[in-house]
């Protein structure tokens, strides 16, 4: 289960680095972030 979260945020820190570089707007961010917390099974998401 720890692997999993780390990879997860992993996942959401190279997420933000590509809307901060502005390579992806918000709406896809958001969807993107959805989407990677279904994969890894992520029920809340405590940064927003």
């Amino acid at each position: 289960m720890q692997r999993k979260v780390i990879r997860y945020s992993m996942q959401i820190a190279m997420l933000r680095q590509l809307l901060a570089l502005s390579l992806i707007n918000e709406h896809e961010f958001h969807v993107l972030k959805n989407k990677t917390m279904r994969d890894y099974d992520i029920q809340s998401d405590l940064t927003s």
